[in-house]
């Protein structure tokens, strides 16, 4: 089946996003598509039809997110439960998830509209935050969970269970539930490993443990991580969904984290693996 209607979501800080915008907007036109370009994006190019992103849920065949990993990010979770590739266009420099370059953009959007792009189904994390035997939040990430203490804080103790057993209370400045995606972002920084984007399971690292013998745990995609704030000494612990969005914990609050129903298609390259990018992202084998 072609495809007809294509999204456009940007990094509009970028200062090639207009430019860049401007010529696919003009390149999907002349072939017959729909350009879905996001209301905010729309008004910061000059662009008369923007649309609202739930118009872009209800319409939208194939996403084109000019920017970085970031950018992308933030489109998975809003595109969560539609079963539509997202492209990543990288701006700047390579990225995990945004590893197309501006140049081979076109070339490779002219496979995607036929109608059979190559993609990689990344998994998801179903979040749920229970408050007082409430749920006060439940929503999806495609990188990871983050429960962690104020800047100026003290260590807060984070009751782990997995699969309703008991793992233990990590005394720590946080705890980072991540999607083998969301492995080579704060999880890696943080001392945990590398995960293959395609593998299906959870990975628990500790930040900053006060017990050294606490390491990251990989557990099976089936596994429910449920984390309790069993005591954060009257200071500020936050959530953070992706690194982007988030709210404040009370002491009592359980965040459970599980595998979610619906993945991410990502729009992969046929010339370049997931091990180049890995080497040129983390720059291995340069002195």
């Amino acid at each position: 089946m072609q495809i007809r209607s294509v999204a456009i979501f940007a990094k509009m800080h970028d200062p090639r996003c207009q430019s860049v915008a401007d010529d696919l907007i003009i390149w999907l036109e002349a072939k017959g598509c729909l350009p879905l370009v996001e209301s905010q994006l729309a008004s910061h190019i000059g662009f008369d039809r923007g649309v609202s992103p739930d118009t872009i849920c209800e319409q939208a065949e194939l996403v084109v997110v000019l920017g970085g990993d970031g950018t992308l990010i933030s489109v998975a979770r809003l595109m969560s439960g539609r079963d539509v590739p997202i492209l990543g266009v990288n701006l700047g420099s390579l990225g995990f998830l945004t590893e197309t370059t501006v140049e081979e953009m076109y070339p490779r959007l002219e496979k995607c509209l036929e109608g059979n792009p190559r993609v990689s189904e990344r998994m998801m994390l179903e979040v749920t935050v229970n408050r007082g035997g409430q749920v006060i939040e439940k929503t999806h990430v495609l990188n990871d969970v983050v429960i962690n203490k104020g800047a100026l804080a003290r260590i807060v103790d984070l009751e782990t269970k997995v699969n309703r057993f008991f793992l233990t209370t990590f005394k720590a400045d946080g705890l980072i539930v991540s999607t083998p995606t969301g492995s080579t972002g704060y999880s890696l920084s943080a001392g945990g490993p590398i995960i293959h984007p395609l593998m299906s399971c959870i990975v628990i690292t500790p930040i900053c443990p006060h017990t050294l013998t606490n390491r990251p745990i990989v557990v099976t995609d089936e596994s429910v991580v449920s984390v309790t704030i069993a005591a954060s000494f009257d200071e500020k612990v936050y959530l953070t969904l992706d690194g982007q969005v988030g709210f404040e914990l009370r002491e009592g609050d359980s965040v459970e984290v599980r595998k979610a129903l619906n993945t991410t298609a990502l729009v992969m390259s046929k010339t370049r693996d997931y091990f180049e990018v890995l080497r040129t992202k983390l720059k291995w084998g340069e002195r």
